[in-house]
């Protein structure tokens, strides 16, 4: 793994979930936690005081039932839900109906195809039918072309519609506006296309973008999987903590 920067007791810490936190699976429902990640997080947390939060494009409700029994704020659904850091609830709600009838009749025409449907998104998967994203793409890109305020986005094997206008660094921007996480350098992980905003933002903040594994990217840190993300983590914990043995006895 490349010799990341460790977090500071003045950062602020944002972490996607899906291929950063926990490796990717055959669907979303399968994914595993790995023993451990729930207590370096509620650890952190704590370190950090309170500025930890989770950006992610699953719903809050999957955040919530992946990580129990922490509740830590989260921007989901990439951003269309808010659990802000005082544990208030935003979320946006968009007419979903013709999408959700355009992505119906594919998946019944098509084998392979999944349709994910949150609260303010929908997302198709093809992951297993990777012939037939061009077609998927066709379709869902239509129904955006015909109803104001929603817009395509792509990510790994999946496609998404969302509000217009909602990105994780619009998330992250938000939760750099209030405390705890105002004044503080913010750092971001994340692995798939749907992080490059977030990237972007804490970037021009000032902090750092880390990327999980392959592909391009705007990040200016790497490293190889979640498991490496993992054992950051831990390491960061590890010299948080010493320092703050350190500053009682002194």
């Amino acid at each position: 793994m490349q010799r990341l920067p460790g977090i500071t007791h003045g950062s602020a810490l944002f972490l996607d979930f899906d291929g950063t936190l926990a490796e990717l699976a055959p669907q979303p429902e399968a994914v595993r936690v790995a023993s451990g990640l729930v207590t370096s997080l509620a650890t952190l947390y704590e370190l950090l005081g309170g500025a930890l939060a989770i950006v992610s494009g699953r719903r809050l409700s999957d955040i919530d039932y992946f990580l129990a029994p922490l509740g830590l704020p989260a921007a989901c659904e990439h951003g269309a839900q808010h659990r802000h850091a005082d544990g208030r609830l935003t979320c946006m709600t968009p007419d979903l109906a013709p999408v959700l009838v355009a992505a119906h009749a594919l998946v019944a025409r098509h084998a392979g195809l999944r349709i994910e449907q949150k609260v303010a998104t929908v997302a198709l998967h093809y992951r297993h039918a990777p012939a037939l994203e061009s077609l998927c793409r066709t379709v869902l890109s239509d129904v955006v072309d015909r109803i104001p305020g929603l817009e395509l986005l792509e990510g790994k094997c999946v496609l998404e519609i969302k509000p217009a206008g909602i990105n994780k660094g619009q998330a992250i921007e938000t939760f750099m506006a209030v405390p705890p996480f105002t004044g503080r350098q913010p750092w971001f992980a994340g692995d798939d296309v749907t992080d490059e905003a977030g990237f972007d933002v804490v970037q021009r903040l000032g902090g750092h973008g880390l990327k999980v594994g392959p592909g391009p990217s705007l990040a200016q840190h790497r490293c190889g999987s979640p498991q490496a993300l993992r054992e950051w983590l831990r390491l960061s914990i590890d010299q948080l903590s010493a320092e703050n043995a350190a500053r009682k006895k002194t």
